[in-house]
């Protein structure tokens, strides 16, 4: 999910609920995308949910930077989320606070030293390290 500069921000909208659960229809009290990037950018865990070659889902925490409206994570390419995001790179995120919910979904491209920008690359390093204090290295997985 990516709010490029100049490009409008995406639309909230309301979870799709039977009209018994009483979850307002209309668009007020829907909040506003600043409040989606401060939430992505404030989370240290991002659960990220792929579906593996069965079908079967799988969902896991990882670390990740908020950037540039942006969500990056990475992880090693042996995972079982990376092997299904290799084979099907569509992807949901959510944070851990199940009361503030913020979900996106979206496909994801991976980035390498061969594919990316190296001036992204480092500043994708230089994130993580302010935020975890190590420095990731390729690849990243970027959220659209």
């Amino acid at each position: 999910m990516s709010n490029a500069p100049g490009s409008t921000p995406p639309a909230p909208s309301r979870p799709h609920m039977p009209e018994s659960y009483g979850v307002p229809t209309g668009s007020e009290g829907l909040l506003p995308w600043s409040y989606v990037t401060g939430r992505m950018a404030a989370a240290r865990y991002y659960w990220i949910g792929t579906s593996r070659p069965d079908g079967r889902p799988h969902t896991m925490p990882t670390w990740g930077v908020w950037l540039d409206d942006t969500l990056y994570f990475g992880g090693s390419p042996e995972t079982r989320w990376a092997r299904n995001l290799a084979a099907n790179p569509r992807v949901s995120v959510h944070l851990e606070n199940a009361e503030e919910v913020v979900i996106l979904e979206g496909s994801v491209t991976k980035l390498t030293e061969a594919n990316a920008d190296p001036a992204l690359l480092t500043r994708l390093d230089d994130a993580y390290e302010a935020k975890y204090n190590m420095r990731h290295g390729t690849p990243f997985w970027r959220v659209r």
